[in-house]
């Protein structure tokens, strides 16, 4: 299972440093390797929440996550992003961007922090409506249920996650941004509208994405009950005694577990896809910007960075074939935390530094502590019930 899973990502990660080594000798497969592992911690939390995700689709788009996923994710967040950034905030033509990331790493690496207010406010409102809808939903298991039982009753309030959001930004705006310093010491800016404006378009991005998907993976359920709905009745009217009815209902029940084995498709599945893509690129902010602090080197960071992109899209797959996420049914709470300690950790960078070991251990704290609740839970359930535990490995089609 392990090599199957990771086996790739161990292939190129051996490609990858003996490249880094013979590129840019010992030091750069040292910066190369240790960007990987910044990657992969600060990531974590980000591969439960795409396994909880990626589980709802067909293996067709399970597949494309794996394929053209990665690429968009090691080639559009770590390295194409970045240089976009540059054009953007020096309002020059890609090419000429280009030639400053490998030219002028220093100007590049003023000009990628300089816009880091932005881009921590667009993914912090990204992933903080992500933690306040989930947190905000009333579920039949509950992590900490004396904080979570009350905030779903409060949940029911209409739009009560945007309003929340919308507050955290104004917040933000007319505290931290307010006097943001420049890269290099030399003064302070005031960030306000640009803040706004970012956090604004995180919002729409998480509304539309979001909402989109939403809409088609329940018209798509609802397709299915009429379906279910229709082929029961058929089996109803054909079954002429007790054991032809339970026949008929034990058919339907194995045609249900078969369309909810087959995932979403289609329009349903496209854009579930986008949504994974754009939560991976507010994850990926952090470690981008974060990777400053190794080197300034492009190649170098799309690279380190990339090989830890790998590692958190196999294991975002092997949780979904291990079926961890039900065996350990908090695992999804905590990674939901880890969500919004981020959100919060990225609003609060617009202004203060935060080293990216806390960012990195707030997630691994959060959810290694619901995976020993969850255990617990387990162990209680099973002396209940007098029976030993069963794990089963759940087919992902990947």
């Amino acid at each position: 299972m392990l090599v199957r899973t990771f086996g790739w990502s161990m292939v190129i990660t051996v490609i990858g440093l003996a490249f880094a080594g013979l590129v840019w000798g010992w030091s750069g497969l040292a910066v190369v390797a240790i960007l990987s592992v910044l990657e992969i911690s600060l990531s974590f939390d980000n591969a439960v929440i795409n396994a909880g995700i990626l589980r709802k689709l067909n293996a067709f788009w399970q597949r494309i996550f794996l394929t053209v996923g990665v690429l968009i994710a090691v080639f559009g967040m770590r390295l194409v992003f970045p240089v976009a950034i540059v054009a953007i905030t020096a309002k020059i033509n890609p090419v000429d961007a280009v030639k400053v990331a490998v030219n002028d790493p220093d100007r590049y690496q003023h000009l990628v922090t300089n816009a880091h207010p932005a881009i921590a406010a667009f993914g912090g409102v990204f992933l903080l409506m992500i933690f306040l809808d989930f947190i905000l939903e009333e579920r039949e298991i509950a992590w900490l249920a004396w904080l979570e039982r009350p905030l779903a009753k409060l949940g029911k309030l209409d739009m009560l996650s945007v309003v929340v959001a919308l507050v955290a930004l104004l917040v933000a705006a007319m505290t931290v941004a307010t006097a943001v310093p420049l890269h290099g010491g030399h003064g302070t800016v005031d960030k306000t509208a640009t803040v706004l404006l970012a956090g604004v378009a995180g919002m729409v991005a998480y509304l539309v994405v979001g909402g989109i998907s939403g809409f088609f993976e329940e018209q798509l359920e609802d397709e299915e009950e009429g379906e279910e709905g229709e082929q029961a009745d058929g089996e109803e009217a054909s079954g002429e005694t007790a054991g032809g009815a339970a026949g008929g209902v034990a058919v339907n029940s194995a045609q249900k577990s078969g369309t909810s084995a087959l995932g979403l498709v289609g329009k349903a599945a496209f854009f579930m896809f986008l949504y994974l893509e754009v939560i991976d690129a507010s994850f990926s902010f952090d470690g981008v910007i974060g990777a400053f602090a190794i080197t300034n080197q492009i190649f170098q960071m799309a690279l380190g960075l990339g090989i830890g992109a790998l590692y958190i899209r196999s294991l975002t797959v092997f949780l979904v074939r291990k079926g961890t996420l039900d065996d350990y049914v908090y695992l999804e709470h905590g990674a939901h935390y880890a969500i919004g300690a981020l959100a919060v950790i990225l609003l609060v960078t617009i202004k203060y530094e935060i080293n990216d070991v806390i960012t990195g251990l707030v997630g691994v704290v959060l959810i290694g502590a619901a995976y020993l609740s969850s255990v617990v839970r387990n162990r209680r359930l099973g002396e209940g019930s007098g029976e030993p535990e069963q794990r089963t490995e759940v087919p992902s089609g990947v």
